[in-house]
């Protein structure tokens, strides 16, 4: 079976994301942990979707979903970051999040073209 890179890349930034939501909520942070945990592990629920579309549009747009998902999770982290709420090191956050970015909208450009 082959490899989908995108498929294992977003799962693993959901896996990220949530052992950061683990330490944000210890130190009661309820608000920004939850959008951020919302929207990075819907972008692999997304992808899944897309694995089942209906159509190439329903894959387009399933496709692009993600990709919003992903720039809102990184402007959640960003956010994190920036509030300096805890100490944590958010840059594998932020490039793994970038490159899911560039790979989906690829994904999405590509697509476009060959419907």
């Amino acid at each position: 079976m082959k490899k989908n890179i995108i498929e294992e890349k977003s799962f693993g930034f959901a896996l990220l994301v949530i052992q950061l939501y683990q330490k944000l909520i210890k130190e009661k942070e309820y608000v920004l942990s939850k959008q951020l945990l919302k929207s990075a592990t819907s972008i692999g629920a997304n992808i899944q979707e897309a694995q089942a579309a209906q159509s190439k549009k329903d894959f387009i747009s399933k496709m692009s979903i993600s990709s919003k998902e992903a720039r809102e999770s990184l402007y959640w982290i960003r956010l994190l970051e920036a509030s300096k709420l805890i100490a944590y090191d958010y840059n594998q956050l932020k490039l793994e999040a970038s490159e899911i970015i560039k790979i989906l909208t690829a994904i999405v450009k590509s697509s476009r073209h060959n419907s």
